[in-house]
């Protein structure tokens, strides 16, 4: 009984002792970091950061060295079991890409544990013991291409068990390698002048925004009157300047004219509200874009604000209230369940005989948990059989174009748009539904690259398809009549 009992004392002591130096440290940082969670800000939002364009004191922004992190973002690294689902789940590292979420993670606590401000610490648990490392320099471990394959889609810090939240540090990095080294993409510099100059990452003439309300009756309003609806309707840069995309904005208008709602738009006013900028790091020109929306809308007397675009949604719903702006921001999809609902949208005539699946949108899913309305406003409509992909919901593929990766070329693996377009086309489907202007352009690009033509499996936002099965209906009826 002695025996067993010093054998016991002594496990329990070399048990102590291995604790802070071996990957048993997570049994206690990992519960810690899940409790230490900033609950506050909004998941889809990034970290705020100072009045750039008032500062004068700021020396770095972003982050290139250990002490420009947080100390949570710190904990983190502490806090990883290396159980790889963040990996898993990543559609770039799926499709080739250098990027891996857990490495990103891993090498942060490696750059740490070799040159910590107090020198020479315990390495977090399973990193490389044997790395030099001359400086304080996290890009001596993280490389670029790893940071620019990042589609910020958010599946990382979704999936992992213990919130660790790797997408802050690859934004965090991005915005010093942008404003404090001007390294990025080059196909970022065409988006970044059209933002700046023309309020539009496609450089059109902001004058021709509204262009595409042409053929539908909306009134658009003057900045400098006040606001006298009750929605307005944010139609974002995708709705006004893409081809695809406008047809989503004539297909909204419809659908709210019909549901009686009392609305209108900005036009020629309306500016980008810079969501790829900040994604690509250039939080200057995202405070700029941000500032100019923010001070528009409160001095107009907006209050609530309808979308098509989740990333417009995220960044008014989510990142405007960092500088002033708070409304009652609405994705058109939630908008439209909220009127099929009230009666208000009768769909009890609309049909379509087709397989439809919805692909999800990672900027109205994983960052704003926005995943049944879009599945609810399809399911009001008879004669739909509603497939899902094997990847949906949380799980859901990216369609490659978030984090600013639209404006990108895609030269590294496969397309991401490629390989989720193959998983929806394989579900048999001969619908597809999208929520979002980027996952409109790449889905349908995508589809169009397997070989499949519109008649064979077509790929619209939700409206669209909505407007088709109530035309048709109230064809039908004028037949019948």
């Amino acid at each position: 009984h002695q025996a067993m009992w010093i054998a016991h004392v002594a496990c329990f002591m070399a048990f102590l002792v291995m604790l802070p130096v071996t990957m048993l440290r997570h049994m206690f940082t990992s519960p810690l970091n899940m409790y230490l969670k900033d609950r506050e800000r909004p998941k889809g939002a990034m970290r705020a950061l100072p009045d750039l364009m008032e500062a004068e004191d700021i020396e770095t922004i972003g982050a290139s060295v250990i002490e420009d992190f947080t100390w949570k973002q710190l904990l983190d690294t502490d806090s990883c079991t290396m159980c790889g689902r963040c990996t898993a789940v990543c559609p770039a590292h799926a499709t080739g890409k250098p990027l891996d979420p857990r490495e990103i993670v891993l090498k942060t606590g490696e750059v740490m544990a070799a040159t910590g401000e107090h020198g020479t610490v315990s390495p977090p648990i399973g990193v490389d013991t044997e790395i030099t490392v001359s400086a304080n320099n996290l890009f001596e471990r993280i490389s670029n291409e790893e940071l620019w394959s990042c589609t910020s889609c958010r599946a990382c810090d979704e999936n992992c068990p213990v919130n660790i939240e790797i997408l802050d540090k690859i934004l965090d990095m991005r915005r010093y390698l942008t404003l404090m080294e001007s390294d990025f993409p080059n196909e970022l510099g065409g988006a970044f002048r059209g933002m700046e100059n023309n309020a539009n990452p496609w450089n059109m003439d902001n004058s021709e925004r509204a262009n595409w309300a042409a053929d539908v009756d909306v009134e658009i309003v003057d900045p400098s009157d006040p606001f006298q609806h009750e929605y307005l309707y944010w139609v974002g840069c995708a709705g006004s300047f893409d081809d695809k995309n406008q047809k989503v904005s004539e297909a909204t208008t419809k659908l709210l004219k019909r549901a009686g709602v009392d609305f209108a738009i900005l036009g020629a006013s309306e500016m980008c509200t810079g969501d790829s900028a900040r994604r690509s790091g250039n939080e200057y020109l995202f405070q700029m874009l941000a500032s100019e929306n923010v001070n528009n809308l409160n001095e107009m007397g907006v209050q609530k604000i309808v979308t098509q675009c989740p990333h417009c949604f995220n960044t008014l719903k989510n990142e405007y209230p960092q500088y002033g702006g708070n409304w009652e921001v609405i994705h058109h999809t939630q908008f439209l369940e909220e009127l099929v609902e009230s009666g208000a949208l009768d769909l009890s005539e609309a049909k379509l005989d087709e397989r439809i699946v919805y692909h999800d949108s990672c900027y109205l899913g994983r960052h704003n948990d926005v995943y049944m309305s879009p599945r609810n406003v399809i399911g009001n409509l008879s004669g739909v059989e509603i497939v899902e992909a094997p990847r949906n919901g949380t799980k859901g593929m990216c369609c490659g174009a978030g984090g600013a990766r639209m404006w990108m070329e895609e030269t590294i693996g496969t397309k991401v748009n490629d390989e989720r377009s193959e998983e929806l086309i394989n579900t048999g489907a001969s619908r597809i539904a999208t929520a979002c202007p980027f996952c409109y352009v790449m889905i349908d690009d995508g589809v169009k690259g397997k070989g499949f033509e519109e008649d064979q499996v077509k790929v619209a936002d939700i409206s669209i398809h909505l407007v088709e099965a109530l035309e048709a209906a109230d064809a039908d009826t004028v037949i019948a009549d």
